[in-house]
């Protein structure tokens, strides 16, 4: 088969995909007893500045926990020791259009204890334009789960059932309900849900120690949001609480100063975090001009506390208090610039004190107020669009820490700057849904917590120590990027972003020797550094390619009426990406994606995919010894009663491949570190629409953040 053949099946295909989506033209007519509007969410749509993957129907990706789908999403790694990454940029995640501001470690614990069949969609923002936070550095992972509002009482059901079968039965579970409804004085939501998880995993660390985690995490949370109309004017008012409970017995063996041990350990970790916020919209006879004010709090405490059984001793006791208090305007109104344009102007004042303490004594009281204002303009003139904008931002960072606690208290290195932040972008459009975009900004990204924290909030045996480091400076980002996309499906692209002072994990061996007998012992430490620059290059491409291109002509391909939901078709996306170290002679390497759909008999639907990043290549100071990923994921799907029920069943990783084992190349000798997850699991999941007395009832349109804005997901959008 030539290629030219599949790449002209393939933009027939997408062209097909956008324009059998298309809402019909309707005829004025004199009178029109009722209207009733179907539209088809796509799967993946991609726009100038971000990528956004729907959740709400796809099965695949939301029969488990938001952090399997994540690790779906073609383009985005995920890695213990680096974090999450898209495209060649660290993301800073959000949620409903709000920063979650919690560790790594947290984030991963907080993401498996959310059922994704909660999510709407998860927008990537690669180009985060003014009027976005430039703390969000390289880009931005959005995770919306508020649905519009509707004119009668909603309820969604959703719940999954998996278990794991690598040593021992493990069971999993997750259930949530979602009720929504309006009337013609406020719109409401509440989101309730629950995850249980039981899970293995075994690690090694060079020829120190082996160790073996048996988890059980315990999630719940409680969504709630209010919508009061004021004629045009609007009052939002949202109220969020999570809350996880983590426990682990832990064994590890190894050799301590040339003698064997056993550490047999129990772990608690329990977070509370709780999120509120308040949003008045002022809007205008001229709908394109809005004036919005957002306040916003968040408190977030945790606890980690471990144990060593056969001792009976308290080896780590730790805790964490961070309270975030962050006040927003904004404002946009139409422009004559060019053919059309748009001004957007804003400001930002956020207050954030985290505090830590180590067997009740404080060891870090860290302080970070931020002022910024922002400019933006937006201009079309024929088929080009262009954006200009700056973000000003001023940071005063202060506080004390204490690296032991016997130490006197020192005061943290202070960050007090003010920086402007530039952004631009030129987009060339051939068509519609076919364009090429240019895009440059700079960025900066703060220290996140479990970075600074001096407490070890991880698991510690003898032969590992992980601590953090106060005194890491910011991080600042120019980040560039160039893409060709056609109709939201196929695209080629590449992106440069160079780091100054980059925040990256240091993993070395260390020799430490008892001053009495004179022995000697081996130990990894795990600790955070800033390096000067780091560049990281990064292509990718995606195409789709539909199955009947092997089977028919293609005069006959042309003639065929396509819908993506009935069409058997493969999506393949690859990308290279090098991390440029100035220390470090560095290899890039592959990422690979391959998603497959079949419709089989009866309307059943099999979705399939891969994913899998070959060995021998540099992740920062990280060089992989196994493939990452190499993982085989297969759901079948069935909707039933006339589409209110939805039902999937699933197995993720079924070749049981799914491993990650990296060597540290940032001292000699480099130590190899290995996990290995009990990630091979089945299950069943459900999604029932509970059946309301008005048939004929339409979901209400979201009128909200239909521009390049940052989009308020959580918050009730009503009616009009």
């Amino acid at each position: 088969m030539k290629l030219h053949k599949i790449t002209a099946a393939s933009l027939f295909l997408i062209s097909n995909f956008w324009f059998s989506q298309e809402k019909p033209k309707v005829e004025k007519e004199t009178k029109i007893e009722e209207v009733t509007i179907i539209k088809t969410k796509k799967a993946v749509e991609q726009k100038a500045d971000r990528t956004i993957f729907d959740f709400s129907e796809q099965p695949h990706l939301n029969s488990g926990t938001v952090m399997e789908g994540v690790k779906k999403l073609p383009g985005l790694v995920v890695t213990d020791i680096a974090g999450m990454m898209y495209q060649g940029k660290p993301l800073d995640v959000y949620m409903d259009g709000r920063p979650l501001n919690i560790s790594s470690n947290e984030l991963n614990g907080f993401l498996e204890g959310m059922p994704a069949n909660a999510v709407e969609r998860i927008e990537i923002i690669t180009q985060p334009g003014a009027e976005f936070p430039a703390t969000s550095g390289g880009a931005i992972m959005n995770i919306i789960t508020s649905k519009s509002a509707k004119n009668y009482l909603s309820a969604t059901y959703s719940g999954n059932y998996n278990f794991t079968n690598y040593d021992k039965l493990r069971s999993r579970t997750n259930n949530s309900l979602n009720l929504n409804a309006k009337n013609k004085y406020f719109g409401w939501q509440l989101n309730i849900g629950q995850n249980y998880r039981e899970s293995m995993m075994a690690t090694n660390i060079d020829d120190l120690s082996a160790t073996n985690t048996d988890g059980r995490r315990r999630g719940y949370f409680a969504k709630g949001a209010l919508t009061f109309d004021m004629g045009l004017d609007r009052l939002l008012l949202n109220y969020d609480i999570y809350q996880n409970d983590n426990s682990s017995h832990i064994l590890s063996t190894g050799r301590y100063f040339g003698m064997p041990y056993l550490s047999d350990d129990d772990s608690e970790s329990n977070s509370l975090r709780q999120d509120a916020v308040a949003t008045y919209q002022k809007r205008f006879d001229d709908p394109s001009k809005k004036l919005d004010f957002k306040y916003n709090f968040t408190s977030s405490v945790s606890d980690f506390n471990q144990a060593n059984r056969l001792q009976n001793l308290n080896v780590l006791e730790n805790k964490s208090t961070m309270n975030i208090s962050t006040f927003k305007i904004d404002y946009s109104q139409p422009l004559q610039l060019l053919d059309e344009g748009k001004i957007s102007i804003g400001g930002l004042y956020d207050h954030q004190h985290l505090e830590t303490e180590s067997r009740g004594i404080t060891n870090l009281n860290y302080r970070r107020q931020t002022a910024a204002t922002y400019l933006e303009l937006q201009a079309k003139l024929n088929k080009f669009d262009f954006i200009l904008g700056t973000r000003a931002e001023d940071y005063d960072i202060s506080g004390t820490t204490r690296s032991s606690l016997n130490a006197t208290e020192e005061k943290l290195h202070p960050f007090k700057k003010f920086r402007l932040f530039p952004n631009a972008s030129i987009q060339y459009n051939f068509m519609n849904q076919v364009y090429l975009a240019l895009n440059y900004n700079k960025k900066i990204s703060l220290p996140g917590i479990s970075s600074l924290n001096p407490n070890n909030v991880t698991y510690q045996n003898p032969n590992s120590v992980t601590t953090g480091n106060p005194n890491l400076q910011p991080t600042i980002f120019d980040n560039f990027e160039a893409k060709i996309s056609a109709f939201d499906y196929a695209f080629v692209g590449y992106s440069m972003n160079v780091a100054n002072n980059q925040v990256v994990q240091m993993v070395t061996r260390e020799t430490m020797t008892d001053p009495i007998t004179g022995l000697s012992n081996d130990y990894i430490v795990n600790r955070n550094m800033n390096v000067s620059e780091v560049r990281i290059h990064n292509f990718n491409v995606g195409l789709p390619i539909p199955f009947m291109i092997f089977t028919k002509p293609f005069s006959e391909i042309m003639k065929f009426d396509f819908n993506p939901d009935k069409i058997n078709f493969m999506y393949l996306y690859a990308a290279y990406q090098k991390h440029e170290l100035p220390d470090l002679d560095t290899k890039g390497f592959w990422l690979f994606n391959i998603m497959s759909q079949v419709i089989l008999p009866k309307d059943i639907k099999l979705v399939a995919n891969y994913s899998l990043i070959p060995t021998g290549a540099n992740y920062y100071y990280f060089e992989t010894v196994k493939p990452i990923g190499n993982s085989i994921d297969i759901t079948f799907s069935k909707k039933f009663m006339n589409d209110r029920l939805n039902v999937s069943i699933f197995a993720n990783d079924i070749l049981n491949g799914q491993q990650m084992v990296l060597r540290s190349l940032a001292q000699q000798p480099y130590p190899v570190l290995g996990n290995k997850y009990d990630s091979r699991s089945f299950g069943i999941s459900v999604n029932y629409k509970i059946p309301t007395k008005n048939k004929l009832a339409k979901e209400a349109p979201n009128l909200l953040n239909q521009e390049k804005k940052e989009e308020n997901g959580g918050i009730i959008t009503p009616a009009q």
